[in-house]
């Protein structure tokens, strides 16, 4: 018998005899919870959902139905390998998104961190990561190994390239197509493929950013983006600018540390 603590399961509900279920969480109707999977507690996985495993799903977070969660990666190297998917504490997972676990030669983790919405038919691919506190309007698609920061607002129809990154606080508009690494604090608009369009200040107003602190992050975006400069000498004068800067210094590590061509 699975470890069910004191879940509430739906009668219809298939649970696998090696799951973990936390107590106070619940599943739902005709759900299909698979080996290997745990589930915390206060968890709430709607009707009609399928969770395989390897999985882990934390704490306080809330499934609705006909959401597909864990299952093979959809990648042709895929050979069974021993991968998993990890989902953090508080997320929201909207109908009918898909969240797919790792691969063998990608990491073999899928990783989605707390406080996130992934709104309807959301799809997370192998070995991606996300960060806190995200947004992800409905039909938002990461392909393979992506990596998104913390409080990352993609809207409805975006899509991000296989491997690129986005960085902290981010915004992706409607239907922008990503593939680039997108810096810390940038707007991304749509335009054939996503292109730069300042910086998300309104974001960032929000989230308490002081004055000073966003004419800084403007500065090292003209820096990038509107001087004419060469990337070479831009990423100079921005070494210049993090000094007065920890925000222009997370621009400037995560310019320097990426695979991925600049989005530019």
């Amino acid at each position: 018998m699975p470890d069910v603590g004191a879940a509430a399961i739906h009668a219809t509900a298939a649970v696998d005899p090696t799951a973990t279920i936390g107590d106070g969480a619940s599943i739902g109707a005709f759900t299909v919870i698979g080996a290997g999977v745990e589930i915390g507690a206060g968890t709430r996985i709607g009707p009609h959902c399928s969770v395989l495993g390897p999985t882990r799903i934390g704490r306080d977070n809330h499934v609705h139905g006909h959401a597909a969660i864990g299952g093979e990666p959809q990648d042709k190297k895929f050979r069974g390998e021993a991968v998993r998917l990890e989902i953090g504490d508080r997320n929201v997972i909207r109908e009918f998104t898909t969240i797919n676990r790792g691969t063998g030669d990608g990491g073999g983790v899928t990783r989605i961190g707390n406080d996130n919405w992934m709104l309807a038919y959301t799809h997370v691919a192998h070995d991606c990561i996300v960060g806190d506190h995200c947004i992800f309007s409905n039909n938002a698609t990461l392909a393979g190994h992506v990596v998104v920061g913390d409080h990352v607002i993609l809207s409805g129809f975006a899509g991000i390239h296989q491997f690129c990154r986005v960085g902290d606080h981010a915004f992706i508009g409607m239907g922008a197509f990503v593939n680039g690494d997108v810096p810390p604090f940038l707007m991304v608009a749509q335009d054939g493929y996503g292109r730069p369009r300042g910086i998300n200040a309104e974001g960032l107003k929000r989230r308490g950013f002081e004055p000073d602190r966003i004419a800084a992050i403007r500065r090292a975006y003209r820096t990038v983006y509107m001087s004419g400069e060469t990337l070479e000498d831009a990423r100079t004068k921005l070494a210049d600018l993090a000094s007065g800067s920890e925000d222009v210094r997370r621009m400037l590590d995560f310019i320097e540390g990426g695979d991925r061509p600049l989005l530019r």
